[in-house]
């Protein structure tokens, strides 16, 4: 099986669902992020304070190269589909999945979220700007699940059926 990429605002609830998707097929679980500070040895938040947004999308850009193609899902950061290398990568070696989640909900998720280094000031302007921003580049996902007000089994059955399909 290719490797099945969840893309999706922050919020959105890729680490959640990758984490049950994975022990509901039995695949490994890769986090971008967590990847990424394995790698350079800082959180997120350092690499954008000390380095810049620049440098992490180059880090997120070679972490999605190194990382495997098949048997795994790969959860994430949201702003990786910002980059049209990273959306044709990503679409050519594997099976991309946004999931979707309304505005509102995310402003209820995120409401007390200090680690999002993109989130600083009049957050809820700031969230609404960049999900406009990246929508359309998460609409070109192979598929797209609402996350909003549905458990995580039920996206996670949803997403299964899915990918049973003769299409994938």
């Amino acid at each position: 099986m290719k490797a099945i990429y969840l893309t999706g605002f922050m919020g959105a609830g890729k680490t959640t669902v990758g984490r049950r998707l994975g022990e509901v097929l039995q695949l490994p679980v890769i986090d971008t992020d967590a990847y990424i500070e394995q790698q350079v040895g800082k959180t997120i938040t350092k690499i954008f304070a000390e380095e810049g947004e620049e440098t992490f999308r180059a880090y997120e850009r070679d972490a999605l190269k190194k990382l495997p193609k098949e048997h795994v899902i790969i959860t994430t950061g949201g702003g990786i589909v910002i980059q049209e290398e990273n959306r044709q990568f990503m679409r050519e070696h594997g099976i991309v999945i946004y999931l979707h989640c309304e505005l509102n909900e995310l402003f209820r998720r995120l409401a007390d979220d200090e680690t999002r280094p993109l989130l600083m000031g009049n957050k809820q302007k700031q969230m609404k700007q960049l999900f406009e921003q990246r929508l359309p580049f998460y609409q070109e996902a192979h598929m797209t699940i609402d996350t909003t007000n549905r458990t995580i089994d039920d996206i996670v059955e949803n997403i299964v059926s899915l990918l049973k399909t003769p299409r994938f």
